[in-house]
């Protein structure tokens, strides 16, 4: 008599790509993500049974888990196969508290970092117990971010509207987005000079920039128009010869495959995907495509990871890709590139990688929606790019003379392109030629033009998903998982808007996160969330009881809740008044919210509904018109100041004008 064996993983759409793979003895059935957690009416922790959860089954899973139960009851074997993760380990032991199986049952749990044949039929070889450390830190989060959120949330309720929420991770990013906002508010420009010559050898009509540097022995940093005057009166008239000219190489290393935390970043800088667009996207890489002529496919590892490693087998296979397509000398005999440290159960994990690199993205670009194929095609370059050569640049400095200071001419150019023929970053170098056949040691030069350049410092740019994510990746705050959803929750809640990819602090979010600073310090405080986390991993590890973590924690969030209930004074939000005049009714425009940021608004709504762009002004007036000079951003967010009146009056600046205020 045939083996009856049940498979339960996670999400309806790997079912159809692991019955690829196994016989007809196996059923695979899915628990459609978590079967049980805690009730929502209430916060569901026992605090004084020592914290126990209460776990119920989620409403509208009952008919489900019956039939779980009834396929399990006929099985011979049952295999708990959810994702290889804490989160998954939790699914796997809550589905294994809510079959109601016969203790003699043999019941196993399985893990694959990857949804094809080998590695599903290796981890049937491999069946193990499931792991309770990792489902105890699991608990531990979960109790942890249930806490802050339920008793807290409750405060914001009442002192300034309903359906505002406070959260472990997400109040400590919406602080350093709060933070950010505060560093650029508080920005003062300071000024700065460059001086640029262009310089002809005789006998040529190709000018060669040069770059003022100081002198021999040090760089100069031109700080104001004085001391930019004074190095253009000691070289006037001066000549200016070649010094020196120094040849050096520089290896680009080809980048690491991708993590979660950079895949997110990689997209949002390169596809503009936001955070949780590219883990959707990828979770349907991860779970199968339907291929024409092959059925469902898993393109890509698991998607949840810290690592950066790869299998051996991984290894030899795009090495061996590279050596056929693009020659063996591409082929980087460098290998075992090392994990992330201090990470438990992700770094267990692969690092994202395509299921096979012989599936190239060329080949299936018409199999599957654009987005997916675009993501697909970034995780496949960079896996393949991580196997390749480094890419070398050849650096060239002629130094030149002229009275007692030095300027540079410089030139980089690609002289291997490396792993450059497969993936290339916004991050990496732009290449600058020059032609320096024509120089020489002891050459005198001619000063077309000698051109000194006003600048003035940046204020630190806005957050963007990605750099939000690299900044709570390097602080150690939340997990992979949690970056995707806890940015989707601080827009969902208005405390932030996007706008051309940069975060924007709305008034509603600099309220709640003022009242997060004052009277929940530590929840918003970065170090004392990545010690959490840290002690989250330890838990995962087996070196600490997650019931002492919550035991640390609760009774001082429970003593600052109700110390905020008490003294914490109610806030109105107003709406902001503006002088602005609304054109169809009289009244003074308001400033609103939106989902692209700010904008002027009649407060006669909904009698009068006319709306305007926002633009703030600086209290300077423009010196051709006499209208507001306003703060404008280019396409890539850089500040500048124009007239209020553009396109009809084209004054722009880069310097903060002066007001008679000032």
């Amino acid at each position: 008599m045939a083996t009856n064996n049940l498979i339960i993983v996670e999400s309806p759409a790997k079912v159809k790509t692991i019955k690829k793979y196994l016989g007809s003895n196996y059923t695979i059935d899915a628990s459609q993500g978590h079967v049980r957690d805690l009730p929502k009416s209430r916060l569901g922790v026992k605090v004084d049974e020592d914290y126990e959860p209460e776990y119920i089954t989620i409403r509208g899973k009952g008919e489900l888990l019956s039939k779980l139960r009834k396929e399990a009851k006929l099985a011979d074997k049952v295999y708990l196969a959810t994702d290889p993760d804490r989160e998954g380990e939790a699914i796997s032991w809550h589905l294994l508290n809510s079959l109601n199986l016969d203790p003699k049952k043999k019941v196993y749990r399985i893990s694959f970092n990857e949804i094809t044949k080998n590695a599903i039929k290796e981890s049937l070889k491999h069946p193990r117990e499931i792991n309770q450390d990792l489902v105890n830190a699991q608990q531990a989060r979960r109790v942890l971010d249930r806490m802050v959120g339920y008793s807290i949330s409750p405060v914001l309720w009442d002192k300034i509207k309903r359906g505002l929420s406070a959260g472990r991770v997400q109040s400590v990013a919406l602080k350093m987005i709060c933070d950010r906002e505060n560093e650029i508010n508080s920005f003062v420009p300071k000024e700065y000079w460059t001086i640029e010559a262009d310089l002809l050898k005789s006998g040529t009509k190709r000018a060669l920039k040069a770059q003022f540097y100081g002198t021999v022995d040090k760089k100069i940093e031109i700080e104001s128009e004085p001391e930019c005057n004074k190095i253009l009166a000691a070289i006037k008239g001066k000549q200016f010869v070649v010094k020196d000219i120094v040849t050096t190489s520089r290896y680009r290393k080809p980048p690491l495959p991708f993590t979660t935390s950079t895949l997110q970043q990689e997209a949002g800088k390169t596809l503009n995907f936001a955070t949780n667009k590219t883990m959707m996207l990828a979770q349907q890489l991860y779970e199968g495509i339907n291929i024409p002529g092959k059925g469902n496919i898993a393109l890509i590892t698991y998607l949840r990871t810290d690592s950066t490693r790869i299998s051996d087998e991984a290894d030899r296979a795009v090495k061996q890709f590279i050596s056929e397509v693009y020659g063996k000398d591409m082929v980087n005999s460098v290998s075992g590139i090392a994990s992330k440290t201090g990470s438990n159960i992700q770094d267990a994990h692969e690092a994202i990688r395509p299921t096979d690199v012989n599936m190239v993205p060329s080949d299936l670009k018409d199999s599957m929606p654009r987005d997916l194929f675009k993501l697909y095609q970034l995780i496949w370059r960079r896996f393949t790019a991580s196997r390749m050569k480094p890419a070398e640049y050849s650096q060239k400095q002629a130094r030149i003379s002229v009275s007692d200071y030095i300027f540079n001419i410089n030139s980089s150019v690609c002289v291997y392109k490396g792993f450059l023929n497969v993936y290339n970053s916004d991050d990496d170098t732009v290449e600058r030629g020059v032609d320096f056949g024509i120089l020489e040691p002891g050459q005198t030069l001619k000063a077309e033009s000698i051109n000194p350049l006003q600048h003035f410092t940046q204020p630190p740019a806005h957050y963007t998903e990605a750099s939000l994510v690299k900044a709570l990746e390097e602080q150690g705050i939340g997990r992979p998982s949690t970056y995707a959803p806890t940015i989707s929750t601080i827009q969902a809640r208005h405390y932030i808007t996007k706008d051309k990819k940069m975060l924007y602090v709305t008034e509603l979010g600099q309220i709640v996160n003022d009242i997060m600073v004052k009277e929940f310090p530590d929840i918003v405080n970065p170090g004392f969330t990545a010690d959490m986390e840290k002690k989250l991993d330890d838990v995962a590890d087996g070196n600490l009881d997650w019931k002492e973590i919550v035991r640390d924690f609760y009774p001082n969030l429970e003593k600052t809740v109700n110390k905020a209930r008490k003294e914490l004074e109610s806030v109105t939000i107003a709406d902001e008044e503006t002088d602005e005049k609304c054109e169809l009714c009289g009244r003074n425009m308001v400033i609103k919210y939106g989902p692209h940021g700010r904008f002027l608004a009649c407060p006669g709504f909904p009698e009068c509904r006319n709306t305007r762009p926002y633009l703030e002004k600086t209290g300077a007036k423009c010196p051709k018109c006499g209208s507001d000079i306003v703060i404008r951003k280019t396409r890539k967010g850089r500040v500048f100041y124009g007239c209020e009146k553009n396109p009809d009056c084209d004054y722009m600046t880069w310097k903060r004008p002066s007001t008679d205020k000032e």
